[in-house]
């Protein structure tokens, strides 16, 4: 691998759920494998995310998420379908999130600052 060409960036985000137990149990149930809408799933390798973890405790999420150099989190998806489908997921997902007190006007997920890195820390 050509790493001058193959950069993988990583990206590392919180949101907070609607505190309300039925509300959360239901958003774990959506992002549960085998419940995946499989147009989001192809948006999301389509857009150049190679890999991503959502963890939950309590009311609060944190996203992983590993891209490629063509990965633009402002791109809408390719295809027509593709936008209306996630245009239909994310008005299903307000639902159960809450923007968290620092987010912007309409910003859901808030990307975190990387404050410790062990393999810098080693070095």
């Amino acid at each position: 691998m050509n790493n001058s060409q193959n950069t993988l960036n990583r990206y590392c985000l919180a949101l907070d759920l609607k505190d309300d137990p039925a509300l959360i149990a239901e958003y774990i149930e959506y992002h549960k494998p085998e419940n995946a809408w499989p147009q989001i799933t192809a948006n999301m390798a389509e857009a150049g995310i190679l890999d991503m973890e959502i963890y939950h405790l309590g009311d609060r999420l944190f996203m992983i998420m590993e891209t490629n150099d063509s990965f633009d989190p402002t791109a809408e998806p390719k295809t027509d379908e593709g936008k209306k489908k996630s245009d239909e997921w994310e008005t299903l997902m307000w639902k159960y999130q809450q923007p968290l007190k620092w987010a912007k006007d309409g910003e859901k997920w808030v990307k975190m600052d990387l404050i410790y890195d062990l393999k810098k820390a080693l070095k």
